[in-house]
């Protein structure tokens, strides 16, 4: 629009608060809101920086919505950014990749690591560090044998699982525990996620002791290894500035921004303890008139890449859909007033704390907000070193079978270095013992969906093959016939070699990067031995339940006929050829099948 344009629409608004948006053609430029919609859009026929006027320069129209309140016109801004992702907002991205650790509502209660909770779960966290997670998870299981199947693996059992001849659970399906014994147990791993370090701690420390005195160093340094995972569990600064004694929920907010990324940091705290740390990114503004990415900001036209405007972004965004803490405490005053008339009107404390405990949270979580370069930031560390850029999307591939059967692919998707568990698929693959062909088969079908326009994420900027050179070459015969430009890399396991198209690299073993290709890689594995698993236990499961049929003549049948389909459409005469099948268990078979 030229400016003698936009005078003539702003001319044409009301003196009233609200929205408007900037659009261009079938999308929308940018949201902004207004106390005065008509002096507010005609401030932009004279933009003060390059960035409004090549945005101006490529709208093609205003349109503009009319509120009663200008707290209306702050929510409604917020909701549209989030909603229509206009390119010259701010834009909140909400992380729901860090994992929760829950005690699901059962009579006997599992517990797992999700980012999904079940209905009714006690959850605790998100937690930003998922390896110290896990390791605590590990040790909770060894400590107190929680048990962490499925609903599906722990019904109708007969006999404990390989969970239970590990040590990692207690076997309440078959009744090796009581209920009593076991509604302990789980109040002991309560009390450690809230804040009692010491009921794992202590019988760690002691098995750690035990293996020294024996001699087992290798096994003591893994127990001393978890037990500093455990004893951090609860720190990071949180102890230094817990208050009991206050009972208010207060969120604790720091921007910081790096080129053209901007992070928040928000440490939770609840009677004066710190229970929730989360980091959230906020997408850019794309565009520049001269092409390049800025951070934008929604409250004033000229004014950019200030922390003061990412928390005004952020404010509005995240507590529009949320519900209030007790008080807000902020790194420095957001640059748009109103937020805060906002948010002390809807009952919330907001203060900017100059010194004391306050100010140590508010320090910690700037120290958050910060970690993002050089090894805190193993993306683009990782991007430096492949050459590709920094790899914000990356997938990673993995295929399980038993000696060509029930096979399946996994694909997992990482965003920023962490896990998105809803760009996780699945696939089962054609039946052979073929691993490169697998892997063919496995990339192909990711390319085609991506090329055809059948899978809804948007395209990855790396793929990570588990596997070595074999795996890799195939990838990239699948990549080649089906056109799909991505770059792609393969980890071996045995050396922990990156495998290249340009030959192997060996990085040191402590870099950063590597273990986000580690991470990636073992949850592709992870995952596709858990879909494999769960069609295995199928076949398992259906023969187990003809009497007369145990592990071993099941995998005699399964060997001679090939699947549980093929059992069942077996004639008797043909099932009392394998051996320890006679005519009466040949009967059971075809009942039950």
């Amino acid at each position: 629009m030229e400016p003698d344009a936009v005078r003539d629409r702003a001319a044409e608004l009301p003196r009233e608060p609200g929205i408007y948006q900037f659009r261009d053609g079938d999308s929308t430029l940018y949201v902004g809101k207004a106390v005065d919609l008509r002096s507010r859009v005609g401030s932009y026929a004279d933009p003060r920086s390059d960035r409004i006027r090549g945005m101006v320069s490529r709208a093609d129209r205003i349109e503009f919505a009319v509120t009663d309140t200008e707290t209306q016109a702050l929510l409604l801004e917020a909701n549209l950014i989030k909603r229509l992702q206009p390119r010259y907002n701010v834009r909140l991205k909400d992380d729901k990749s860090y994992p929760l650790v829950a005690l699901t509502d059962h009579e006997v209660p599992r517990i797992e690591i999700t980012r999904d909770p079940d209905e009714g779960a006690i959850a605790y966290g998100p937690f930003t560090n998922k390896g110290r997670v896990e390791a605590v998870v590990k040790a909770l299981r060894e400590v107190y044998r929680l048990r962490g199947c499925s609903d599906h693996k722990y019904a109708g059992r007969d006999r404990p699982c390989l969970d239970y001849e590990m040590g990692i659970c207690s076997a309440p399906c078959t009744g090796e525990i009581a209920a009593e014994a076991y509604a302990d147990d789980v109040a002991a791993a309560r009390r450690f996620f809230e804040g009692e370090t010491g009921v794992l701690a202590e019988p760690i420390r002691r098995r750690m002791e035990d293996a020294a005195q024996d001699a087992a160093f290798e096994r003591a340094a893994t127990l001393r290894d978890r037990l500093e995972a455990i004893e951090a569990f609860h720190g990071d600064g949180g102890e230094a500035v817990a208050d009991r004694s206050d009972a208010r929920t207060v969120d604790v907010l720091a921007a910081a921004v790096e080129g053209d990324v901007a992070r928040v940091a928000r440490l939770h705290s609840e009677r004066g303890q710190l229970v929730d740390r989360s980091r959230h990114r906020l997408d850019a503004a794309t565009e520049r008139a001269d092409g390049r990415p800025v951070i934008d900001d929604t409250a004033a036209p000229d004014e950019v890449n200030t922390p003061a405007a990412v928390l005004s972004a952020f404010l509005t965004q995240y507590y529009a859909e949320r519900e209030f803490p007790d008080a807000v405490l902020l790194a420095e005053h957001p640059d748009d007033p109103s937020v805060v008339d906002w948010l002390e009107g809807e009952g919330v404390a907001v203060r900017v704390p100059g010194a004391g405990r306050e100010a140590k949270l508010v320090e910690l979580a700037l120290k958050n907000a910060r970690r993002r370069g050089g090894r805190d930031d193993p993306v683009a560390a990782l991007g430096e070193r492949l050459g590709v850029g920094r790899p914000e999307r990356i997938e990673g591939f993995d295929v399980s079978h038993a000696g060509g059967k029930a096979v399946v692919g996994s694909n997992v998707r990482f965003v920023d270095g962490r896990a998105e568990t809803a760009g996780y698929r699945r696939k089962r693959l054609t039946e052979r013992n073929d691993d490169y062909a697998n892997m063919r088969e496995l990339i192909r079908w990711r390319a085609e969906r991506a090329i055809e326009g059948r899978d809804d994420r948007s395209d990855p900027d790396l793929l990570l093959i588990d596997g070595g050179k074999g795996q890799l070459a195939a990838a990239r015969d699948a990549l080649a016939e089906t056109g799909w430009d991505v770059p792609v890399v393969a980890l071996a396991k045995a050396e922990e070699l990156v495998i290249t198209p340009t030959g192997p690299l060996r990085w040191p073993t402590d870099a950063p990067e590597l273990h986000l290709l580690q991470r990636v890689r073992d949850e592709a594995h992870r995952f596709a031995v858990q879909y494999h698993q769960t069609l295995r236990d199928d076949v398992r499961t259906v023969l187990d339940d003809v009497p007369g049929v145990g592990p071993e003549t099941r995998a005699r049948l399964l060997g001679r006929f090939g699947s549980v389909e093929n059992v069942r459409e077996a004639s008797t005469a043909d099932l009392t050829d394998v051996d320890g099948v006679g005519e009466v268990t040949a009967r059971r078979i075809h009942e039950r099948l």
